[in-house]
């Protein structure tokens, strides 16, 4: 055999001994999978940014760039058109929250405000927002080159304990429905209050239900771990945690206990996992709990001299320095999802424009192409990664409208008004 056969057939066996994809560099391996499946991130707050610094005026705001502020806002977004792009975000569930301190009418109120400032934005950047309802507009918007643009609610006192306002919530364009927010709603136990229905009331069942005929998502995220089995007890239809993390990797009320993930897989479900540094790092977890710890202490010693808690705090903050969340944090979370959950049932939900930054080499959304480049020098392969990154929200999607169309002859729930 001549030296060039030789040669050849040495490639040839190293070729077969290490697959393609093998030699690829994890930053080559995330890169290639965020362009063939862009995100689809499950939660951004740029609406509660719109509302609380500009009034939801846009006259004199330009999403194209937000990083130097303007005249209504000197503090920089987490978001923009260009930042979305150098992300290699391709779909946003964008969040109309309201606050949940607002009593349920005014809520109502403030929700559509909320949906009208959303629609209004994606409709003044056409060459880059399209606005999603259902899972094929994704597909277009993103074949079109556009950012899908999709609306989500965040928290059920948006619907003024009312199957009437859920249904013409779904109307304006409403696709999930976070069931809490911080604190109880009538029919329902949020995660950071202390519990008054044990999970889902016979009403809360009913709004499950009635979501899950209409085609629009229920998502668990900030309820509490009974809601969370009380509404996979009888949805029927996927659910989501649009912005959570694993309870096991962080002990914080606001992320999925393993009870919960070992569920999904039956329900087809997704968490998404978010950025938010206090629900990723325990260490930054316990930190927090041992401030508030002392800023008790202090308001208790010094009662009536806010001057004395104050500088007592400052210099409990000099010695005890806030600990960083890391990329490497939030990939143990999508670790663990995977490890009881499985691939199918992990998606990305940042929580951009809602926190204060989100954990160090991600501190707004052009991160992510740095997160999976962390998945996939793990070991996360490229179909991985697009599972993580689109495919596994799409599906959830798909088959929360399957859901939908197969109970399309159901009458609408009723349930008596006062």
């Amino acid at each position: 055999m001549s030296k060039i056969a030789i040669r050849a057939t040495l490639m040839a066996a190293a070729l077969i001994a290490s697959p393609l994809a093998a030699q690829d560099t994890p930053e080559e391996v995330a890169m290639a999978a965020l362009e063939a499946a862009p995100v689809w991130d499950g939660h951004n707050d740029v609406p509660g940014r719109l509302r609380g610094q500009h009034g939801n005026v846009l006259a004199d705001f330009d999403f194209h760039d937000t990083l130097d502020g303007d005249e209504w806002s000197p503090g920089q977004m987490h978001t923009d058109l260009a930042r979305l792009r150098e992300g290699m975000v391709g779909a946003q569930w964008w969040s109309v929250y309201v606050s949940a301190s607002l009593e349920e009418p005014v809520a109502v109120q403030t929700t559509i405000e909320q949906i009208d400032i959303t629609k209004r934005l994606v409709e003044a950047y056409p060459e880059d927002l399209m606005l999603a309802l259902t899972a094929d507009d994704v597909e277009a918007a993103m074949a079109s080159g556009r950012i899908a643009s999709l609306i989500g609610m965040e928290g059920g006192h948006s619907i003024g304990s009312s199957l009437g306002t859920l249904r013409q919530m779904y109307d304006l364009g409403a696709r999930y429905m976070t069931i809490t927010h911080s604190r109880n709603t009538p029919w329902a136990d949020s995660a950071t209050a202390d519990p008054e229905h044990g999970g889902l009331t016979d009403f809360g069942v009913l709004v499950v239900r009635e979501m899950a005929r209409l085609g629009m998502l229920v998502d668990l995220s900030h309820v509490s771990a009974e809601t969370m089995h009380d509404t996979l007890d009888v949805v029927g239809a996927p659910v989501i945690f649009s912005h959570s993390g694993a309870q096991a990797v962080n002990g914080h009320a606001r992320n999925v206990p393993d009870s919960v993930l070992e569920r999904l897989p039956e329900n087809g479900g997704i968490v998404m996992t978010v950025g938010l540094p206090g629900y990723l790092s325990e260490t930054q977890r316990v930190w927090y709990a041992a401030r508030q710890a002392e800023q008790a202490r202090l308001e208790a010693w010094w009662q009536g001299r806010p001057d004395l808690v104050e500088a007592g705090l400052a210099e409990w903050d000099e010695a005890n320095p806030t600990p960083d969340a890391t990329i490497s944090d939030w990939a143990d979370h999508i670790d663990h999802v995977r490890e009881v959950a499985g691939i199918d049932h992990i998606g990305i939900g940042g929580d951009y424009d809602g926190m204060a930054s989100g954990p160090v080499g991600m501190e707004d959304v052009t991160g992510y192409p740095a997160l999976f480049t962390e998945l996939a020098r793990r070991g996360y392969s490229q179909d991985d990664l697009e599972k993580i990154s689109y495919r596994n929200m799409l599906r959830v999607m798909r088959g929360a409208e399957e859901y939908a169309a197969a109970h399309a002859d159901e009458a609408p729930i009723e349930y008596p008004v006062g």
